[in-house]
C-alpha cells in the first residue's frame, strides 16, 4: 500500500499537499519514501529536499508496467511511509487518454487515492464532482479527499455537509493562504536550491502537514506494505570501475534518480561537474553526461566560464562520449538567444544556435535512431519526452531522428544531442552501452 495523492485536474494544489503530507512526516522522524508520476524533474527535488531521501519518478510509459512495480517496491523497502504524488488530473494520460495516468498507477499499485479538490469556487457542487470520480472508475480506490483554498469556517461546513450523504471522508482542509505560494517560472516551480523562502515554506508545510489533516485515517494509508523487490538492474557490472561526470549545479540537474543508481550498479563512479564554477573538466573522465535544467537562466555565467568551455572542447576533441539532453544539446551548440535578445556563445560543437521562445514543446515521442550514438544502437526505437520553449536554427542536415516528422538531435559515435528525455532507469541497456563506450574511450587514451 502507498498513498496517491492526485487532483481532479491540474493546479488543484496535489503538490502543496504532498509537500505537507511529507513535512508532517519526516517532522516526526519518519522514514518517508515519495515518488512521483510521470516525467517531471522538479517536483522530486522538493520532496528530496524536505525528506532528505531521493524520489524516484513512476512513468510506465518511458519505462514499463513491470518497472513501475519492481521501482516502487525496491525503494520502498526500509521506508515508515509512502506518498506518491500524482500528475495533472487523476485520469489524464498520454494524448488524451488514461495511459500513464495517476489513476493508471493507482491501479497498478493497488494503492489507496487522496483526491485534492481546489474549492474556492464551490459549495454543495463538490459532492456531484467527487461523486463522478469515485463511480467513474471503480476498480480505484478514493479513500478520502482534501478540501484545499476553503474560504471560512461556514464554506467548510457547506462543504461538508454537502459530502456527508457520499460517505467519502474529509481527510484534510487547507485554508486559503498566499504564503505558501512557492515561485515559479516558464519550465515551473523554481527549484529549492535556488529558492531563498523555501526553508521558511517548508516550516510551514510541516505545520499545515500536522495541523489541517485527519491523521487517525491518513496515516494506515501511507504505510508500505508492497513486497521485497530484486534490484533494478539485472546487468552485470563492467569489469573495471569507470569515473562518468555528472553535470549537476544550477544549470544542469534534470535527471531520474534511479538512472543514476543503475550507471552506478554497472560500475560506474559518478562524479559532479560544474560548468557554472568549475574551471575545467576533473580528471580521468571516461564519459560525460550533460543533463537537462535552465542553461538559458544562467547562460551569461555559463558563457563566461571560458576555462570549462575550452577544457570541454579539448575533450570532444579526444573523443570523450558525451550523453548531452535538452539542457545539454543547448549547451553544446554555438550558443543561446535569449528572449531579451542577447546571444551567448557556448561550447560550439554543434552547428546551430538555441534560440529561446513562448511556444512550449511538450509531449511523450517515440523515436528511432537514424545513427548509431554512445547510448542508441542505429535502428533503435525509443520512449521519450520533450519539455522545452527554446527551438534550434538551422535544423541538424543528419538527424538523430525525426520527432513530429521534424529532424532533430545530431548523433555520432561519440556524442548523442538531443532535446528527447530518455528514462535510462527502465533501460539500462542504453547506461550499458554508454559505460562500454567510455570504457573503450578509457582504454584507447591510456594505451596513447
Amino acid at each position: 500500500m502507498a498513498l496517491v495523492i492526485a487532483g481532479d485536474r491540474s493546479g488543484v494544489g496535489k503538490t502543496t499537499v504532498a509537500l505537507a503530507l511529507n513535512a508532517a512526516l519526516t517532522a516526526r522522524g519518519r522514514r518517508v519514501q515519495t515518488f512521483k508520476v510521470g516525467p517531471d524533474y522538479i517536483d522530486p527535488l522538493f520532496h528530496r529536499a524536505i525528506s532528505g531521501r531521493p524520489c524516484y519518478n513512476l512513468d510506465p510509459i518511458l519505462t514499463s508496467a513491470d518497472y513501475v512495480q519492481t521501482c516502487a517496491r525496491y525503494y520502498s523497502q526500509d521506508a515508515d511511509d509512502v506518498l506518491i504524488e500524482g500528475v495533472m488530473g487523476l485520469f489524464d494520460g498520454r494524448g488524451g487518454t488514461s495511459e500513464g495516468s495517476t489513476a493508471a498507477i493507482a491501479q497498478l499499485l493497488n494503492a489507496p487515492i487522496l483526491l485534492v479538490l481546489d474549492v474556492q469556487k464551490q459549495a454543495a457542487s463538490v459532492a456531484a464532482l467527487v461523486y463522478g470520480f469515485c463511480h467513474y472508475h471503480p476498480a480505484l480506490r478514493i479513500a478520502g479527499v482534501v478540501l484545499n483554498r476553503v474560504g471560512s469556517d461556514r464554506h467548510r461546513q457547506i462543504l461538508e455537509d454537502a459530502l456527508a450523504p457520499l460517505g467519502i471522508p474529509v481527510l484534510g482542509v487547507l485554508y486559503r493562504d498566499q504564503q505558501l505560494a512557492l515561485p515559479s517560472r516558464h519550465l515551473g516551480l523554481v527549484p529549492p536550491h535556488e529558492s531563498a523562502a523555501f526553508q521558511a515554506v517548508g516550516d510551514r508545510l510541516a505545520v499545515l502537514g500536522c495541523t489541517c489533516f485527519d491523521w487517525l485515517h491518513l496515516e494506515p494509508l501511507c504505510a508500505p506494505l508492497f513486497p521485497v523487490s530484486p534490484p533494478l538492474s539485472s546487468l552485470p557490472p563492467l569489469p573495471s570501475p569507470l569515473n562518468i561526470g555528472i553535470a549537476q549545479d544550477a544549470a544542469f540537474h534534470f535527471y531520474y534518480t534511479d538512472a543514476l543508481d543503475v550507471l552506478r550498479t554497472l560500475g560506474a563512479t559518478l562524479i559532479p561537474v560544474s560548468p557554472l564554477q568549475d574551471p575545467c573538466l576533473p580528471p580521468n573522465l571516461s564519459g560525460l553526461i550533460l543533463g537537462g535544467g535552465f542553461p538559458e537562466v544562467f547562460a551569461a555565467e555559463l558563457s563566461a566560464n571560458e576555462s570549462f568551455l575550452s577544457a570541454l572542447r579539448h575533450s570532444l576533441q579526444r573523443g570523450l562520449p558525451i550523453y548531452a539532453e535538452c539542457g545539454g544539446l543547448m549547451y553544446l551548440a554555438q550558443g543561446i538567444h535569449t528572449l531579451e535578445g542577447q546571444v551567448y556563445p557556448l561550447v560550439g560543437h554543434l552547428p546551430t544556435v538555441a534560440h529561446m521562445g513562448d511556444r512550449l514543446t511538450l509531449g511523450y515521442r517515440t523515436a528511432t535512431a537514424l545513427h548509431a550514438t554512445p547510448c542508441l544502437d542505429q535502428g533503435q526505437q525509443v520512449w521519450g519526452h520533450e519539455f522545452h520553449y527554446s527551438r534550434v536554427t538551422p535544423s541538424p542536415l543528419s538527424p538523430l531522428w525525426h520527432l513530429n516528422s521534424l529532424p532533430e538531435g545530431w548523433g555520432s559515435d561519440d556524442v548523442h544531442a538531443s532535446y528527447l528525455h530518455l528514462h535510462w532507469g527502465g533501460h539500462p541497456e542504453f547506461a550499458m552501452k554508454f559505460l562500454q563506450r567510455a570504457a573503450h574511450f578509457s582504454r584507447s587514451t591510456h594505451l596513447c
